[in-house]
């Protein structure tokens, strides 16, 4: 509901759009330069890959200098940017590879988000992590980390407290997992399917799926966002059901966050799947597509680097960090026996 207030003329609106892009032009500028420093090191090192490269490096930057003149235009590359990547990933699936891919990891993907939020709920017992706090960690572990984590809290409310310490915990094993995946995908000898689908059920949010599947290979990185995309769906049937639990009352029940449970660059990418499959894609343009999409994720890698916080991650605590250690590496573990069990490796 719009108040009369936000209705009125505002002397300064005109203001507010350039205001806010010149304060994101230094992040973004920034952002850009990692990731051209990143991408020809990513090239000498491909084991690493550019995206891991340049998250480092921002996570350098961010410790070491000040940069919060920069964290505007970082937030936009690890927003918008990133987004607009996976939605260029899609120009070179068809949506039949985007089906067969999606069914096809389904014993998988809901096999860890059985584990992740079971384990949440006991271990989150055993730890003394309680309430919309451990809620929050197992939805963020179990299906897209910090995009679950906005969703549900709107649905149960959670207090701003509880969704620092989950964002904070599932961004720590964000970048763990960007930078000992590929590795340790390379130690265990796994195929481009089989790490595409290990990256997609187990690492947290989306740039970090893309991030380690893309540093892997193209096909993994390719299987690991649809796998992924796949899995951040789940958000859907979790937040009904959150939402039926906590309403108390007609009074009380909250709206749904619809907009937040089919975010923008899924249909995107949805629609790049249908225009690729149509044939409006010409196949030439494919590999300046996927260079264009692996660029802007190396610089939304990067403004991921540049936004983090030390304080927020201390502040977080020894319990709640433990859960999300224990959900990650169990999530982790899982997806690969999974695997295994069903001879979708």
């Amino acid at each position: 509901m719009t108040s009369p207030r936000a209705t009125a003329p505002d002397p300064t609106g005109a203001r507010t759009r350039p205001d806010r892009l010149r304060a994101a032009g230094p992040g973004l500028v920034a952002c850009l330069g990692i990731a051209a420093v990143a991408t020809p090191l990513g090239r000498l090192v491909p084991v690493v890959g550019s995206p891991v490269i340049a998250i480092v490096l921002g996570v350098l930057l961010a410790v070491g200098v000040p940069v919060g003149r920069l964290r505007p235009g970082a937030a936009v590359a690890a927003g918008p940017a990133l987004q607009l990547s996976v939605v260029l990933l899609g120009t070179g699936l068809s949506l039949t590879q985007v089906a067969r891919t999606g069914v096809s990891s389904l014993p998988v993907l809901l096999g860890t988000l059985a584990v992740a939020l079971g384990g949440a709920r006991l271990a989150g017992r055993v730890l003394g992590v309680r309430g919309d706090r451990r809620t929050l960690i197992g939805v963020g572990t179990g299906i897209c980390g910090a995009s679950a984590i906005a969703a549900v809290t709107a649905v149960i409310g959670a207090a701003e407290v509880d969704v620092a310490y989950a964002v904070a915990t599932i961004f720590t094993f964000n970048v763990a997992a960007v930078l000992l995946y590929p590795a340790l995908g390379h130690l265990l000898g796994l195929s481009q399917h089989a790490f595409g689908l290990w990256a997609g059920t187990a690492i947290n949010d989306t740039s970090s799926v893309v991030a380690a599947a893309t540093s892997y290979g193209r096909a993994a990185g390719s299987y690991g966002v649809v796998v992924k995309l796949t899995r951040s769906l789940m958000i859907v049937p979790i937040c009904l059901w959150l939402g039926i639990r906590s309403g108390r009352g007609a009074g009380e029940r909250r709206a749904l966050p619809w907009r937040r449970m089919f975010p923008p660059f899924l249909v995107g990418f949805l629609l790049a799947s249908l225009l690729d499959t149509a044939g409006t894609v010409p196949a030439g343009w494919h590999g300046g597509l996927t260079a264009t999409s692996t660029f802007l994720i190396t610089a939304a890698l990067a403004g991921i680097g540049l936004g983090t916080r030390p304080a927020a991650l201390r502040a977080a605590g020894v319990r709640p960090l433990l859960l999300g250690g224990l959900l990650w590496v169990a999530v982790g573990a899982s997806s690969l026996l999974l695997q295994l069990v069903t001879g979708s490796r």
